[in-house]
Order: C-alpha cells, then structure tokens, then sequence
C-alpha cells in the first residue's frame, strides 16, 4: 500500500493483519517531495498500525505506530486515504486500485471500531507491547520443534532404562551357567540386547546434536535482537536525558537573565500562536517508539525548597512569602469572588527522571507529584465547562430548533478554550469526592459534581438552570503518555435538555493532544469530530477540530460545522477557532441539490454573520496563576455549608495552591494509601458475603445513580437528588471520610 506521511518520513510494502501475511501489493508510501512513494511493510494488530522499510526490519526498528482507537480515517480520492491520530501523525497512502484501496479502508474499519470497544470496556494500566504475526507463529514453530526434540530425548530414555536393565539380567545369568551347551544361547541374548542398547543410545544422541544446534542457533539470534533493543533503548534514554538537562539549563539560564514583562513575547500572553510549534518541530513523529516500564512511587527531593524568585512574578518583590500573600487575598463569598490565587512557584525539575518510566501506560494509575498538577481537581475542571453558560441562556430563549442548535454547538466549542494555555493536569479525584458550585443567585445556575468510580475514574456531573436548560454528563477520561505526546481521550455523552420545548441534545468530546512532553515548549492540541443531535426533532449539527498541520495554511485551531435539518439540508454555517470565538452564517437558499453553491455564499455574505461566541480575556498575570480564567480562581476558593467530601477541602491541593509543594506531596501519598485501604476492605467484605451466602451491596455514589437514557439507551450515573436539601439542613451524615 502507499502511504504518505505529513510531516513526511518514510513509507509500504506488504500487508499483514492479525492472523498473517496477505501477498505483497504493488504499494507505497510518501516519504518526502523528492524520493515521492515508497513501498513499506505494514501490520494492523491489537488496534494498532505500524510500519517498517522491509519485512525483515520487523526484528529491530518500528518506523511507526497509530492507535486506530483515536485515529481519523479519510478516503481523498479513489486510489487515496488518510489515517490521522489528530496532529501527532498523519499517513498518507495509495493503493494500487479502488478495489485494493477499499480493501484497507474496510479493514482499518473494522479494527477502529474493535479498538474502541476494547478501550471503553477495559481496565488495564498499560499497553501490552505489540508484536507481529510472523515473530509469533516463527515462536511457536520453534517452541513445537523442542518440545518433539524433548519428546524424543524422553523416549530415548525410556528405551535405554528398559533395555539396560535387560542387559544386567543377562549378564548375571551368563554368569551362573555351568553347562558349556547353554552358554552360547545366553551369549547370543546378551548381543542381541547389547545391539538394541547401542541403537538406542545412538538414537539419544543424534536428537540430542538436533536440540543443541536448534537451541543454539535461535539463542545467538535472540540475544542478538535482544541485545540490540537494550542499546536502543539505552541510547534513547540517554539522549533524551541529556535533551531534557540541557533545555532546563537553557531555561534556568534564561531566566536568571532576565525578567520579561507579562505582555512580552514569550511571557505566556495572548499571541494568537503561543502555543503552536514552529517549522520542523513535528518533522520526525513517525519515529515514536513505545516503551513499556513498570512505574515506580515518586517522591521528590527534601532540598527542594519553597522560595519563590523574583523571575516569576512581575513587579512583586521576592522576599514576600506565599502565606503572606495568601493571607491578604480575599475568600470567596456570594457578593465577591477572588481575583486572585497565590503565584506559581519557580521550581526546577527534571521532567525527564519522572516521566521515563510512565511510557505508554495510563496516567491516571500512576502515582504522579504535585509539580505536574495545577491547584484544581478534575471535577472542578468538568465545572469549567459553565463559563459561557449565557449560551444556554441565549438557546433557551430560541424557538427556532435549529437556531437553538447553533447556540449549543457554540457552547460545546466554548468548554475548549479554557484548555490552550492549560498544560498542568488536574487532580485525581478521589471516590465519594464532591464539588459543588452554587450561582443560582448571581447567574441562574448551580453545578454539582461527584466522583463515581475509581477504576476506571469516572465523574458525574448536573447542572440545571432556573432560566430553562439542565445539563448532565458521565466522563471516563482515558490517557496515554506516548514519550512525546500526551493523548487524553474522554469517554461518555453530554446531555443538554430545554424543558419548555422538550429538545434534548447530546454529544461526545475529542481527543486532546499535549505535545513536546520531554524537550520544547508544550503546546496543547484539540482534533476529532463532533455530532450533536437533537433528539425530538432530529436536527444535527456536525462540528470538526482540525488539526495542527505543518504545511497547512489554515489558521491555528480551527474548528468548522454545519447545522442541519433531519433531510440533510444545511441551514447554518458554523465557522471559527476553538480558543477564540465561533461565527454562525445563515445558508441562502435556491443554493444547488447539495448545498454547495449555498455554504460557499454563506461564506461571503457578511450581513447574515452572527457571532456567537468570543473568549473572555485572561486576568492580569495569569501568566503566573495557570493561566486561570476568572471563573477558575473562584473554584477552589473556601465556602462555607459544602460538603464534608467537597474539592475545596482536600488538603494537598490546598497545600499545592499555597506553594507548600513538599507537604503537599506526602499529603497526596496519605490520601492515595487511604484510598487503598478502603477499597481493600470493601474488597474484603464482598469476599466474605460471597462465602456466606449473603447479599453484598457494592460502591455507589451518594448523590447519583445509575439509569438507562429512553433516547441514547446508554446507561449513566444521573443525579438523583437530595444534595442541595442536605446543604439546607446541613445534614452531611451520609458522607464518606475521605480527606
């Protein structure tokens, strides 16, 4: 098959799928604008597609790799297709026919969608190590040629001990003959075995000669291949180390410096491009290989100290600490929220020593130290998603469905922008944990959060508004560390309902993507597509995150849509950026039977341009807090009446946001080992019921439960109520001690 890659690299050969090896095709793949298509060797296993220069290349070096579960697949034209896992890689092949080209899309397909019922339904931390078809069956021959070669050794042995022993008993009879006339008869006997002895020992020892140059000849070439992989590994691991030691130096250097202003270029302002890579920064993404080590606990060093430098903080002086700081800023109340949260500590930290051992596995099983973590759980993170809330007001105020479409599909691209200056990740909320956001007075709306499920994590969340919308979710965020990038997948459906009108839309999230997580400056990525659907009405809007491309012209995250009526028809035209704004242009009609003419008009007719959304700015120096929006530094601030198991109360990130990063580690170790602990006796406890015969109630959340939606037929933690009549009573007796 052919393939191409962007940014471009290398290219295929021959076809291989899980159960063998189809013939060679007449394929290739691009590589670069000179060399033009070359032909690679391609295997599909275990949802995964890889490639190498030749079949014989398999033993030692993968060219590589895309997870088919979070990858794109697109047909160009009748010979060419793309496979795209949103930005990181991108292959571009040609096969050699439309029948051929087909063949491929079926079967990449059908291992898309295997791959993504594994990865909803499965609970492992980690990859297993993909290996190919050929290596396994050449295994297997050689472990069934031993074990015969065993066999017959067994058998040898068998023979010589019977043999033998009728040899003994002939000789002692010799022995004992006084007659000469019996003598020759025992004698001819004792030949007779002796030769049947000596057949049998030679047989031994040709099938031990065949065993001793088969093991020897599959050992020297499996140490050699195990012996290269080790100095492969070795070698990558030192050069990345070395990457990583020599960029923080570069860093730290630049730092001490100097002091740059917060609008300066590269302070972690608002430049449209901050975060975008520059030319050749995804030049060699095809050469990911995957690593699979066993994570090991982190602790950080004692001699990191708290001490903030003036290089951090614009116009503050160093010498102020951060519980003085804190201890000025105003907590969170019905008339006046903060504006402010205590600055981020200037650490160093060696990002490499901790990271080389998360290769490939699941981070959220993976004890991690606060240093990657930003002062906010992820349920708080879920909160976010109301900032732009008055877009829901706006839709709720719509009679028109599919102008009410519009609005949400602008509120779903809105939860985005809080996320491109957000590389730190969130807390890991622990099971039973609440968060809990009640504007009921100032914007019409309340929130409430919980955590579901440990493994794998889930949250529920609901929010209802008294000016006409309720909003509700399950999210299981699934993620893996790749070694340059960082892919995080959500998994679970956003249900968006208007009571007045019954409309009832739901939708699903894409995959976001964090780059440069060794070496470079991390700039975050969101690609996928969107379908949300009206329920009752049956209007569908279908949004697309583009990805970043190198050679695109497009501007930096884009994100395009079209609002349809249930024939197909397209009214809207959904146009803008996923951290900027979203733009709406009403389709003219008399456009042609496919729409074209009219979503090219819709283009160019400024007057019916609607916009529907634009980003708030950040607040001043948010540069220094997290890059936190307004709503953000309010989150975590104390309120009085929530629940003993609300987010606000945990103390590592409370110690985290405080700057007191050292406590807050050996606080997030005790919280984790208390987990533990109650998850083993629960464990323990179902075991016992078990054995007695007895009914055994397992975990479930307090506020939510588990129901089958009448329109979706997912079955989902939904709010069932309850929380808010306990704030008013304050009656928390229910709760779980989990902090």
């Amino acid at each position: 098959m052919t393939l191409r890659e962007a940014p471009a690299r290398a290219g295929c050969d021959q076809w291989q799928r899980g159960g063998g090896a189809a013939s060679p095709r007449g394929d290739g793949r691009w590589t670069n604008y000179i060399k033009g298509y070359q032909r690679r060797w391609f295997v599909l296993s275990n949802g995964l597609l890889s490639y190498y220069r030749s079949k014989a290349e398999m033993r030692h070096t993968c060219r590589g790799t895309i997870n088919l579960a979070t990858a794109n697949i697109t047909v160009e034209d009748s010979c060419n297709f793309i496979i795209s896992n949103g930005g990181a890689q991108t292959y571009h092949l040609k096969a050699s026919s439309e029948v051929e080209r087909q063949r491929w899309v079926t079967a990449l397909e059908l291992a898309k969608a295997k791959a993504v019922k594994m990865l909803a339904e499965s609970d492992d931390s980690g990859d297993e190590e993909s290996v190919s078809q050929t290596d396994k069956t050449e295994l297997q021959t050689t472990l069934r040629t031993l074990s015969s070669k065993v066999e017959d050794l067994s058998t040898c042995n068998d023979l010589i001990a019977k043999h033998g022993t009728a040899l003994q008993r002939s000789l002692s009879e010799l022995e004992s003959l006084k007659l000469p006339a019996e003598s020759n008869e025992k004698i001819k006997q004792v030949n007779e075995r002796a030769t049947l002895f000596r057949i049998t020992s030679n047989a031994m020892i040709n099938a031990c000669r065949d065993f001793l140059v088969l093991a020897q000849t599959h050992s020297k070439k499996w140490q050699k291949s195990l012996q290269y992989e080790r100095d492969q590994r070795i070698r990558l691991e030192e050069t990345l180390e070395q990457l990583a030691k020599q960029h923080n130096h570069l860093e730290r250097a630049f730092r001490g410096a100097t002091v740059l202003p917060a609008n300066a270029p590269g302070s972690g302002g608002s430049s449209k491009d901050q975060c975008c890579p520059a030319k050749g920064d995804l030049s060699d993404e095809d050469d990911d290989n995957e690593f699979f080590d066993a994570p090991e606990i982190i602790t950080m060093p004692e001699t990191m100290g708290h001490k903030r430098t003036g290089s951090n903080i614009s116009g503050t002086s160093s010498d102020i600490s951060l519980d003085e700081q804190y201890k000025h800023l105003p907590e969170d109340t019905k008339k006046e929220k903060r504006t402010r949260i205590p600055y981020k500590p200037n650490y160093s930290l060696n990002l490499w020593s901790i990271m080389k051992n998360c290769i490939g596995k699941e981070l959220s099983k993976i004890p991690m130290p606060v240093n990657f973590n930003e002062p906010l759980s992820m349920l708080q993170r879920l909160t976010e998603d109301l900032e732009y809330h008055a877009l829901l007001d706006r839709a709720a105020k719509c009679e028109n469905s599919l102008e009410q479409l519009c609005y949400v599909a602008a509120f779903t691209v809105s939860s985005y922008s809080t996320t491109v200056y957000r590389t730190s990740k969130p807390f890991n909320p622990l099971l039973g944990e609440t968060f809990e956001l009640d504007r009921l007075e100032e914007n019409g709306y309340r929130s409430l959060c919980e955590q579901v499920s440990h493994h794998p994590p889930a949250a529920a969340h609901h929010a209802e508004s008294k000016h006409g919308w309720t909003l509700r979710q399950e999210i299981k965020i699934t993620s893996k560390f790749r070694g340059k990038y960082l892919s995080i997948m959500p998994l679970g459906t956003i249900h968006c309902i208007f009571p007045s009108s019954g409309n009832h839309y739901t939708w699903k999230k894409v995959t976001t993507t964090v780059h440069n997580i060794i070496v470079g400056k991390l700039w975050i990525d969101q690609s996928g597509e969107i379908e949300i659907i009206n329920h009752k009405t049956g209007d569908k809007c279908n949004l697309k995150f583009v990805p970043y491309s190198y050679f695109s012209r497009d501007v930096a995250r884009k994100v395009t849509g079209e609002v349809m009526d249930p024939l197909g028809k397209v009214h809207f035209i959904l146009l803008g950026t996923w951290d900027e704004k979203m733009d709406c242009y009403k389709v003219l009609p008399g456009s042609g039977e496919n729409g074209a003419e009219g979503r090219q008009k819709a283009h160019e007719a400024e007057d019916t341009r609607l916009l529907l959304w634009k980003r708030n700015p950040l607040p001043k120096n948010a540069e220094n807090m997290y890059f936190f929006s307004e709503l953000a530094l309010t989150l975590n601030a104390l309120e009085s009446g929530t629940a003993p198991t609300d987010s606000r109360l945990r103390p590592d990130q409370r110690l985290m946001e405080n700057g007191r990063w050292d406590e807050a580690n050996a606080e997030k170790q005790r919280l984790e080992e208390k987990q533990r602990i109650s998850r083993k006796k629960r464990e323990a406890e179902a075991v016992k019921a078990t054995e007695d015969g007895t009914l055994y109630d397992p975990y479930k959340p307090l506020w939510f439960e588990r129901k089958k939606d009448p329109d979706t037929k997912e079955i989902a933690h939904v709010y069932k109520g309850g929380y808010w009549e306990s704030k008013e009573k304050q009656d928390w007796s229910v709760c779980p001690d989990i902090f």
